[in-house]
């Protein structure tokens, strides 16, 4: 919340006078915008696309608030489809696009970037709309006034951590990451000789590179000296930072190709060639969030630590949602522990991969409608204070009352 509020202060905008002045509308429906530059082939649209299709058109007008190119995916193209009205305010000053937000009387503006790249923050401290959250795209505190709520659930904000966020936690069940259920995997699956794979066991890590600190590689390679003929199979995204690891296996003891690494490729032949791997190896202090949820849904099991920020509590949050809790640790060295067991028992991870695949298309991770209505429900208790002129406040949404909720 600190480091939050110096960006803020220094690199955020200026302070400005609030479009909106207090007035209570009165629509039919309420309306929803949700403020994003990843209305593309990105992460966050991969994980929302289904959200927005999924919406109550009954309750709510949906408009998205465009400052993404538009790449003329067919991402792109679902998402257009997915909306009430599609704006894009990419030649918009921050102010210009408040301004919209405050004509068009939306009741709810959801900033998806929050300080990730390319966000405009901005938008939000004109107060364009009564209601402001952040949600999804940024794990933490904005750490200013002008955003109302957080949408996140118990686990990556525990209530003995609720002191360090400005915001106040709209608390969602189950977890708070939506997921598609629609998301596309080749059907057909790679074989491992085609990827540069051996017949040995496959740990694999396809965060970004910069997630790797130095103590979860010394496990990592820790686990690879002690399980004969294992590999490690990580995203390159850079040859140096790819040459830096290979060196750095070597200083410990590792010969450099026993770390493998893969090149992008599009969405459904990523999600279908992890089904290669045998274990997904998290990292800390931030976790696997997108890539935790890309290898869930590819039949992957995750091993995770449970940090202490939201940040490094994602993973722990998308394995209890998708019914599998044994596979969060409490520490680093439990870690260790489970995935050299995991890796040296092929029975008890034969057993894990098993209960993923049952779990997989009726557990809560991924199901859509069942996280659409609890972010409805959220919205809908956002408003009712806001139309009751009560300030924002946290609370929980149960997973009864957002069954009622339609």
């Amino acid at each position: 919340m600190h480091c939050a509020r110096i960006w803020a202060a220094r690199n955020g905008p200026a302070a400005a006078t609030p479009l909106w002045s207090g007035e209570r509308y009165s629509h039919d429906k309420i309306r929803l915008a949700y403020l994003s530059a990843d209305y593309r082939a990105h992460a966050t649209a991969f994980l929302m696309a289904g959200v927005f299709e999924s919406h109550d058109r009954n309750r709510f007008e949906t408009v998205a608030i465009s400052y993404s190119t538009d790449d003329k995916s067919p991402t792109r193209a679902r998402l257009e489809r997915g909306f009430d009205r599609f704006i894009d305010v990419r030649m918009k000053s921050d102010a210009e696009v408040a301004g919209i937000l405050r004509d068009m009387e939306i009741d709810i503006a959801v900033d998806l970037k929050g300080y990730t790249a390319e966000s405009r923050p901005g938008i939000l401290a004109h107060r364009g709309a009564p209601v402001q959250a952040h949600y999804l795209g940024f794990p933490g505190t904005m750490g200013v006034d002008y955003v109302d709520y957080l949408i996140a659930d118990p686990i990556v904000v525990p209530e003995a951590h609720r002191e360090f966020y400005t915001e106040s936690i709209a608390y969602l069940p189950d977890t708070y990451q939506c997921n598609d259920s629609k998301r596309f995997i080749t059907e057909r699956t790679p074989l491992r000789l085609q990827v540069g794979l051996p017949s040995g066991f496959v740990f694999c890590c396809f965060n970004n590179n910069h997630k790797i600190m130095p103590e979860m590689f010394d496990i990592w390679m820790r686990l690879l000296g002690a399980v004969e003929g294992s590999v490690l199979w990580l995203l390159q995204d850079s040859a140096v930072v790819a040459a830096n690891l290979k060196r750095e296996a070597r200083a410990r003891g590792i010969a450099p190709e026993r770390l493998i690494f893969a090149p992008r490729v599009d969405q459904g032949a990523h999600l279908a060639r992890q089904r290669l791997a045998d274990l997904f190896l998290d990292t800390l202090p931030y976790n696997a969030h997108t890539t935790a949820s890309d290898a869930l849904w590819a039949g992957l099991p995750v091993v995770t630590a449970l940090g202490s920020t939201f940040a490094g509590r994602v993973a722990a949050s998308l394995l209890h949602a998708a019914g599998l809790p044994e596979l969060v640790t409490a520490s680093v060295w439990e870690y260790e522990a489970l995935a050299l067991k995991l890796a040296r028992e092929p029975a008890a991870l034969a057993g894990v991969k098993a209960k993923l695949r049952a779990n997989r298309d009726t557990c809560a991770l991924f199901d859509t409608a069942r996280i659409t209505r609890n972010l409805e429900f959220a919205y809908a208790t956002m408003w009712e204070r806001q139309q009751h002129g009560l300030p924002p406040a946290t609370f929980t949404v149960t997973p009864s009352t957002a069954g009622m909720a339609r």
